[in-house]
């Protein structure tokens, strides 16, 4: 897969209006950038903290904007092991998708 990936690191909350700069930083990429045969530049916005109900009520998890945080400081070991198995489950659930539509 390739395509023009935005990465946005910001310092504090998720605000609303980080999706419309992400947004035309996109458009931009997409018009001027992107090469053929690229699939649409996707953004990854990082932040200290973020609200799941404004990811939802802003629809990101159906566009090509990604919104998760970072740690401010490392949680505990198990904390991280959970996280971990979670993440690999995930990964294994939307690799069996894919494969299921091809």
């Amino acid at each position: 897969m390739k395509r023009l990936v935005v990465i946005e690191l910001k310092i504090g909350e998720f605000k609303p209006e980080y999706k419309a700069q992400v947004e035309l930083y996109l458009r931009w990429l997409n018009k001027y950038e992107k090469a053929e045969g690229e699939e649409t530049p996707i953004a990854l916005i990082l932040c200290a903290e973020k609200s799941q109900e404004t990811i939802e009520l802003l629809e990101l998890n159906q566009s090509e904007i990604h919104v998760d945080q970072y740690l401010n400081q490392m949680p505990p070991k198990a904390v991280l092991e959970e996280k971990l198995h979670l993440a690999i489950e995930n990964a294994r659930i939307l690799l069996e998708q894919r494969n299921e539509r091809y």
